[in-house]
């Protein structure tokens, strides 16, 4: 399971978040079968959604981050629930590319350019803000495997003091490398103490977290009953049965006309019981 430690600093300036992902990615290798490029691009927004929803407030809510790039791994999407469980998908998972001109996986050419779009699910209008620091990094072995993976979050919390903003910005180089940091074995909280390197903080607690999915076969076919009936009919028609894949798990779920009729009836009782 990956971890993440959180902290504050003893003036309550800023918020830390760190987190060891290497379990998370590995799951989402198996799941997805991705090559190393495109490993190391859905491991980063695994990483970075798993982070920031922990910043949630309650049970119910989820975050969820999706890159809409112009490169040829496509569209990649993660979910977080509040803990912090973690669930992605990536829309080309066998892209690779040549390594860039460092030596290293060319996530940005793969990638590309486009949009990121954050959306928080709370039940109410709050946008995400005030993030001082992102540090993501993914390590991929030459067997496709993760050998390490992490990152970094800090939070500026209002009024707060311009001098622990000052130590953080010089901080920031150490963690250039934020995977190597736990490639060499560090823990979270020791990655806290090289981003707050000068500065006295606080730990609050460990979580952890792992890559989670939510799909369950009820929910897959209360979808299946927003298609028109219509719809419903050609597709059983033609093929006899319907077999929906989950984009993060990749569970297989299958339904024949007997099944959408206990689900039609299903959701007609709950109806009349509201």
């Amino acid at each position: 399971m990956a971890e993440i430690f959180r902290g504050m600093t003893a003036d309550g300036s800023a918020q830390i978040l760190v987190i060891r992902s290497t379990d998370i990615v590995n799951e989402a290798i198996r799941i997805h079968k991705t090559s190393p490029t495109a490993a190391a691009a859905l491991g980063r927004v695994l990483t970075a959604a798993s982070l920031m929803g922990t910043t949630l407030k309650d049970k119910g809510n989820s975050l969820s981050l999706n890159f809409r790039g112009d490169g040829p791994c496509g569209h990649v999407l993660a979910v977080s629930d509040y803990m912090g469980n973690v669930r992605g998908y990536i829309q080309n998972p066998h892209i690779d590319l040549p390594r860039n001109a460092q030596g290293k996986l060319d996530v940005g050419r793969a990638v590309g350019k486009g949009t990121l779009v954050v959306i928080k699910d709370t039940g109410e209008k709050e946008p995400y803000n005030g993030v001082t620091v992102c540090a993501l990094g993914v390590l991929v072995g030459p067997d496709g495997a993760c050998r390490a993976a992490g990152g970094v979050l800090i939070q500026l919390l209002p009024f707060a003091d311009e001098g622990t903003i000052e130590k953080i910005e010089k901080n920031l180089p150490a963690l250039s490398g934020v995977s190597r940091l736990f490639d060499e074995g560090k823990t979270p909280e020791e990655v806290a103490g090289i981003a707050l390197d000068g500065i006295e903080y606080h730990a609050f607690d460990t979580l952890t977290v792992g890559y989670r999915c939510t799909c369950s076969r009820k929910r897959v076919g209360r979808a299946l009953l927003t298609l028109s009936p219509y719809e419903l009919y050609n597709i059983l028609v033609q093929e006899k049965t319907m077999k929906v894949n989950c984009q993060f798990c990749d569970r297989v779920y299958e339904f024949d006309g007997a099944d959408i009729e206990k689900l039609r009836e299903e959701a007609r009782k709950e109806k009349e019981a509201e």
